[in-house]
């Protein structure tokens, strides 16, 4: 599949990123791929392929642009150990909701003017740290958003004012949920709380509880299960396909 590598402008800086998609001149549909915690890599420059086989025009974009270019972190380093977890800590810091918002705007303005990209809206999907990132800009631009996903995502249900299961009426999005079993990050309680709060809304939505854990649907995590990977492929494609279809 054709990869652009590309620059998009934003008010802090520029983004890096790559645009994955399909043979031919399309337009597709658009899909914006987030990562987990340790930043873009070879595992979702595989799974940005992956989508871009099923018809989508994918950008996958390194959300650290305000303090590191990819690789943002030897990829040796585990959250296990001191360092590791202070690299990590560093990159998450800099992320803020005010500059999330601000650089999904300018994701979407350059994927929606891209011409292989189709027009109209596009998807969402994160994982782990990101999961909650995709909810919270669904919530951001309702009008823009066609479906979300997230995996094995955590903090969607916290004691903050911003909790992103408050923002359920916000919503427009159909929404997957994959979680994972025994996650510190979304307690069994708070999946029960994040489903009454979607059901409130009236939000479309799914959701599998794994039995696997967290990390499961990514394939250099330690925690990878490939069972539970297949699965979330199949979870994904058929909410890709129901709300935003190649």
């Amino acid at each position: 599949m054709p990869i652009q590598v590309v620059n998009i402008p934003s008010p802090d800086g520029q983004i890096d990123a790559w645009l994955h998609t399909p043979e031919g001149p399309g337009p597709w549909p658009g899909v914006i791929l987030h990562t987990d915690i340790r930043g873009v890599r070879e595992t979702f420059q595989r799974k940005a392929a992956a989508l871009a086989d099923e018809g989508y025009a994918v950008l996958l974009p390194n959300l650290y642009y305000r303090v590191a270019q990819v690789p943002v972190a030897d990829p040796r380093l585990s959250f296990q150990d001191e360092e590791g977890r202070k690299v990590f800590g560093a990159l998450r810091a800099s992320l803020s909701a005010e500059g999330l918002r601000s650089d999904h705007r300018a994701l979407l303005g350059w994927l929606q003017a891209q011409p292989q990209v189709r027009t109209g809206q596009v998807a969402l999907v994160g994982y782990c740290m990101s999961g909650a990132i995709a909810v919270h800009a669904a919530a951001d631009f309702p009008e823009r958003i066609a479906v979300a996903a997230s995996f094995h995502g955590g903090n969607l249900v916290t004691d903050s004012h911003d909790s992103p299961h408050l923002r359920a009426h916000e919503l427009k999005a159909k929404l997957h949920f994959g979680h994972a079993k025994d996650d510190p990050s979304i307690p069994l309680e708070a999946i029960e709380r994040l489903d009454q709060a979607l059901l409130a809304a009236e939000v479309t939505f799914s959701s599998t509880r794994h039995e696997a854990r967290h990390g499961f649907a990514v394939a250099d995590s330690t925690t990878y299960d490939e069972a539970a990977e297949r699965q979330h492929w199949r979870d994904l494609l058929a909410l890709l396909r129901s709300g935003l279809p190649a």
